[in-house]
């Protein structure tokens, strides 16, 4: 059982993973590599002077591991409610968990599948994204999104930004009060 699941490892996934591992929740990441930042060259993301993409979402994948998260490559088929939270089904096994965060970047198919409210997208290229609040709750209670499924700019910065926030209200809920990760110079 994890405390949360994540599907998706670009930036915004990885990002979500990253809080949540190191906020000390039982964290699992499935992702099909099949991102759209593999294809990008990178030269406005805040701290990075240029990155592949590809090279991104690894360095992305080994922050979230070293706090403990579990990374999966395969492909989510299905998400069912259960009585403690849902059953995500992949073509390589069966999972359960408390709370999905779906980071899925442009791919909508999935949460249609599930029930998910959508509305038409904003950004080029993007016909549809999911209707989430200003936390990222979608319409069934335990799902959340963030990044471009969540309706924000493709950017890998907002991107891994908006999975950030998402995984910090996910932990809030979990924990019953505003969650904060401050570290501190080492001296």
């Amino acid at each position: 059982m994890f405390d949360v699941l994540i599907i998706g490892a670009g930036p915004t996934g990885a990002s979500a993973a990253l809080f949540t591992a190191k906020a000390g929740k039982k964290t699992l990441v499935i992702d099909n590599d099949k991102s759209v930042t593999k294809r990008a060259w990178i030269e406005n993301h805040y701290g990075v002077a240029e990155i592949t993409g590809p090279d991104l979402v690894e360095t992305g994948k080994k922050q979230a591991s070293k706090f403990g998260a579990e990374i999966v490559q395969a492909t989510v088929s299905n998400i069912s409610k259960t009585e403690s939270g849902f059953k995500v089904e992949t073509d390589q096994g069966e999972y359960v968990t408390t709370y999905v965060i779906l980071a899925t970047g442009m791919a909508t198919d999935l949460a249609e599948t599930v029930g998910l409210t959508t509305k038409p997208g904003t950004e080029p290229r993007i016909k549809t994204v999911l209707d989430v609040d200003a936390a990222g709750k979608t319409n069934i209670d335990g799902i959340w999104a963030a990044g471009t499924v969540a309706g924000v700019s493709m950017h890998t910065i907002i991107t891994a930004g908006d999975g950030a926030k998402v995984a910090i209200n996910v932990i809030s809920e979990l924990n019953g009060e505003r969650y904060v990760d401050h570290d501190v110079l080492k001296a």
